[in-house]
């Protein structure tokens, strides 16, 4: 049986309607000099960045009746970023740049010097769990100028306002960087805060909800926990809507989508002697894996893959994604050290998890990384 088919070149929009466009076209807006307005905002004293993590275009289309207030907002749809995941597309949205440039390509990753793959979510070794932000400079592996500073050297305001556990976090200071950090303890901390903000700084300020993509997780998106959460995400954004001043613009958008993928769909790598056979590496998620393998077993381990995974995913080598602009129109040398030499893709529910290696991520039902519209279609909601 054939690889599955590989999705179309340019399926990700990277500098006309991505994820990584709202900040540049944000700060655009607020007069920042230099930056590009691919999103056509319009001239603004102030603009706020909500992004919910995991809320897809998709699911909030299909789920409107409970998030009546974000649903009746302006919108469109933007692609997130390859992979669909969160540290991927967190890094995108603060840097304004595609993971070819600024690094981040993966929620796990294969990194200098070290025997493990890191999880740049966390920034800790994926299999010790140690902390590598001493090892791993955040400034050094995304060495990019994020928006904030960018904001903040042309005089703009800029804040991040988010949970305290996030302050010094790898990605924060990766992706975040530069921007004054308010510290939000709930929903309604956030909203009086941004709102209180906005009153009295102006610029841009940045907010982040991760609720729903944790219930989409651990309960799956399509469940009634899922609905549930959905409502109380509408409610806080509409506190958050009202209490923002006149000269306010309101941006909600979100990290990725989220599918739910059946334990009938998931092979596991740890089990399965035929998929492990000649891989040095193995890095990504369930959704897209890495494959870190030597030059001499390339086409062997990409044939096994192949014949194993049938249609449901399809297996590139690592410069023909490159040459789909996956990445972008730009990669560098250091994120091509971070992309596997082979790359596996859903292009169905299935996923390839790790019982063993990878038994909390492997136990989730709602799942994200790939190419599918569920997973890479993200709103871009405006009021």
């Amino acid at each position: 049986m054939g690889s599955a088919p590989v999705p179309a070149a340019g399926i990700v929009d990277y500098g006309r309607a991505s994820l990584a466009d709202v900040l540049p076209s944000a700060l655009a807006a607020l007069g920042v000099p230099g930056e590009p307005n691919p999103l056509a905002l319009q001239p603004a004293e102030c603009v706020v960045v909500l992004l919910v993590d995991g809320l897809g275009w998709q699911l909030l289309a299909e789920h409107g009746e409970h998030a009546p207030f974000l649903s009746s907002l302006a919108g469109r749809p933007l692609t997130a970023g390859f992979p669909t995941t969160t540290a991927v597309s967190i890094t995108s949205l603060g840097t304004g740049a595609p993971p070819g440039q600024h690094g981040i390509t993966g929620y796990h990753t294969r990194a200098d010097r070290l025997g493990e793959p890191v999880n740049w979510l966390t920034w800790r070794g994926a299999r010790s769990g140690v902390d590598l932000t001493g090892e791993q400079p955040p400034d050094r592996v995304q060495p990019l100028t994020t928006a904030f500073q960018r904001a903040e050297r042309a005089g703009v305001r800029a804040t991040v306002v988010s949970a305290p556990a996030f302050r010094t976090s790898g990605l924060t200071l990766a992706a975040l960087r530069g921007g004054h950090y308010l510290r939000a303890f709930t929903a309604a901390d956030t909203a009086t805060q941004v709102a209180e903000t906005a009153r009295s700084r102006r610029g841009l300020i940045y907010c982040y909800i991760a609720d729903l993509d944790l219930i989409g997780h651990v309960h799956g998106c399509r469940s009634e926990a899922w609905r549930v959460q959905l409502e109380l995400i509408d409610a806080g954004a509409r506190l958050l809507a009202d209490r923002l001043p006149g000269h306010a613009r309101l941006l909600v958008t979100a990290d990725h989508g989220m599918l739910d993928v059946p334990e009938s769909a998931k092979l596991d790598y740890d089990a399965e002697p035929v998929l492990r056979e000649g891989v040095e590496m193995l890095a990504g998620e369930a959704r897209v894996r890495y494959l870190h393998v030597a030059p001499s077993e390339i086409e062997a381990v990409r044939a096994r893959w192949e014949d194993r995974l049938g249609d449901r995913m399809a297996v590139l080598g690592r410069e023909e994604a490159i040459a789909r602009g996956w990445f972008g129109p730009v990669v560098s040398n250091a994120a091509r050290g971070r992309i596997g030499d082979l790359i596996a893709v859903s292009v169905s529910d299935t996923a390839v998890v790790r019982r063993k290696a990878e038994s909390r991520n492997a136990s989730l039902i709602g799942q994200h990384g790939a190419l599918t519209d569920a997973e890479l279609l993200v709103p871009l909601l405006t009021r």
